[in-house]
């Protein structure tokens, strides 16, 4: 296997990992809502991920000149957290997900210079569009959550292009965890005015440090590590396979029952994963 080759399957190991991770992780905050609140949740969620990273890659190291595009992205991160959890408190998070990811498949689409990469894209669409088979009866489903599915996958393509940008330029940890602490300082202190009682119920805290671990530290430290080795098409292509991640998530920690529409989408999706997994990139 060639050196180009074998840093490529890391990529792909490592977006694969970060997908089961934060999608397990949502489906478990999912169920802390009603207990701190949906702004509770990303208070924990940021917060305790912020304060992992920065312990572990100590982030202050990092050359000045990065700190722009940083804090773009650290915003984009704060972001699509709270769109996205807002988002999945008003509609299923399947649903919610599949909207999402508009956002990265317009990146892969828009930047692809390789017919066959628009092809991968094509057929995880059409996967997605079965994901969906609940919009053609929209009674029962908000409208607002929507448009917050939607601002979360803006969110996204924004975190994947200056992911790219700030990744190349310096340590994968360092950067996440810089962009990770411009969410909390953007997040927390909302979260704590609103929701101080229940944040501080000692109880409730070890689950917010575990969702912080699935959803956040892990999974965004694994796809810094990931854009550095691979062109954002192809991640963005191979992130495909996250719409079917939470609905067997959703399905395994909250009982969410799949239909033959979803198999049937999960199937696309993987094999447009594994399609561009699979195409030469040099």
């Amino acid at each position: 296997m060639s050196a180009i080759n074998r840093q490529y399957l890391i990529a792909v190991i490592c977006v694969l990992v970060a997908m089961i991770t934060i999608q397990s992780g949502a489906s478990l905050a999912k169920q802390l809502f009603q207990q701190v609140g949906v702004l509770g949740t990303i208070t924990y969620r940021v917060g305790f991920a912020a304060i992992m990273l920065c312990l572990v890659f100590k982030p202050w190291r990092n050359k000045p000149e990065q700190l722009p595009s940083v804090v773009v992205y650290g915003l984009c991160l704060g972001g699509m957290n709270t769109a996205f959890y807002f988002a999945i408190e008003r509609i299923p998070i399947g649903i919610a997900v599949a909207l999402e990811f508009v956002g990265p498949l317009m990146v892969a689409i828009f930047s692809s210079k390789n017919r066959v990469d628009l092809l991968w894209a094509f057929m995880a669409i059409i996967g997605l569009v079965l994901l969906l088979p609940d919009l053609r009866a929209t009674d029962g489903l908000d409208p607002l959550g929507f448009i917050l599915a939607l601002g979360a996958g803006a969110c996204w393509a924004g975190y994947i292009l200056f992911g790219k940008r700030t990744g190349e330029s310096g340590s994968s940890g360092a950067i996440v965890a810089l962009g990770m602490l411009v969410a909390a300082v953007a997040i927390v202190p909302f979260g704590i005015a609103i929701h101080f009682d229940e944040l501080m119920n000692v109880a409730l805290i070890p689950t917010g440090i575990g969702i912080a671990l699935l959803s956040s530290a892990l999974p965004y430290s694994l796809e810094m590590i990931a854009l550095r080795k691979m062109p954002s098409q192809s991640f963005s292509i191979l992130m495909s396979v996250e719409p079917a991640i939470a609905a067997l998530a959703g399905f395994i920690i909250l009982g969410e029952l799949l239909t033959l529409w979803h198999w049937l989408a999960i199937a696309l999706v993987i094999s447009a994963s594994i399609g561009t997994a699979a195409t030469p990139k040099s």
